[in-house]
């Protein structure tokens, strides 16, 4: 797969979707895994697709202790020697999951602090969601940011103002609110969904990004689609009329683009 040559900061979804989620993100000193939610072999695979390889590696962060985040991050950590960041909390629940990881290879990284890792610094900040303390990320280098925003129920005041006119964003669009309503769920579970503590909607997702993108947005990455309850071709075009309904440039001042469960999105540059 190509990419854009620059030094800037590199962006890919490996995979993202309600069956595992992992995310690329680069510099010129660091490569960065941000979950793990999927096979370490099949980590593998898809970082061989965009010309990268593991054991380049130099660090993994976790968001949430949920299977789809933390699957391969174990094998990960011990098969090529990789630092783990997470947060207490997260740490204190995932362990029991992802097996025995040396000492020196856990570190915290707590909610609402700013880390800087090689010349990339990244914030968290938290989200809605029925994990112990889940957290997500920003990140930023030359004064251009990525931000990640999935696994949320809601979108507070308070995250749209830390994540607001980033260059690049990876936001949940998680069900269709129609297939999920008639889908073959329980009813437990689509509660659960549909909570405050579940996932956004194609639409609550899409007017959420309409309040936080600015003139400096480029780049939109729609994940965590369900694989039951949503469609690549739905939540796209969701998005894309709410977002022109709220007058912005779709397809001009900046793009959408679909991620996938199974194969990358191509480098991008911020």
């Amino acid at each position: 797969m190509l990419e854009q040559q620059s030094n800037g900061l590199r962006i890919s979804i490996l995979a993202s979707g309600s069956t595992g989620n992992i995310t690329y993100v680069e510099s010129d000193k660091m490569k960065l895994l941000i979950d793990c939610g999927i096979s370490g072999k099949k980590a593998k695979i898809l970082l061989d697709k965009i010309g990268r390889k593991p054991e380049d590696l130099d660090a993994i962060l976790v968001t949430h202790e949920h299977g789809d985040h933390i699957k391969g991050v174990g094998v990960m950590a011990r098969r090529y020697q990789l630092p783990i960041y997470a947060n207490k909390k997260t740490w204190d629940e995932m362990e029991k999951k992802i097996g025995n990881i040396d000492l020196e290879q856990k570190f915290l990284f707590e909610m609402e602090q700013r880390l800087t890792l090689g010349d990339i610094d990244i914030s968290s900040f938290g989200v809605s969601h029925d994990a112990v303390e889940p957290q997500f990320y920003t990140f930023e280098k030359d004064s251009k940011r990525f931000v990640m925003l999935t696994d949320t129920g809601y979108v507070s005041d308070r995250m749209r103002g830390l994540v607001s006119n980033a260059e690049a964003y990876l936001f949940e669009a998680n069900h269709d609110l129609g297939m999920l309503r008639m889908g073959k769920y329980p009813w437990s579970l689509k509660q659960r969904i549909l909570g405050d503590k579940g996932h956004l909607s194609n639409e609550d997702g899409a007017l959420a990004l309409a309040e936080v993108i600015g003139d400096r947005t480029k780049q939109i990455y729609l994940g965590h689609l369900s694989k039951e309850n949503n469609l690549k071709d739905i939540a796209h075009s969701t998005t894309e009329d709410i977002l022109l309904r709220k007058n912005k440039a779709v397809g001009y001042d900046f793009f959408v683009e679909d991620t996938d469960p199974e194969e990358p999105n191509a480098l991008y540059t911020l």
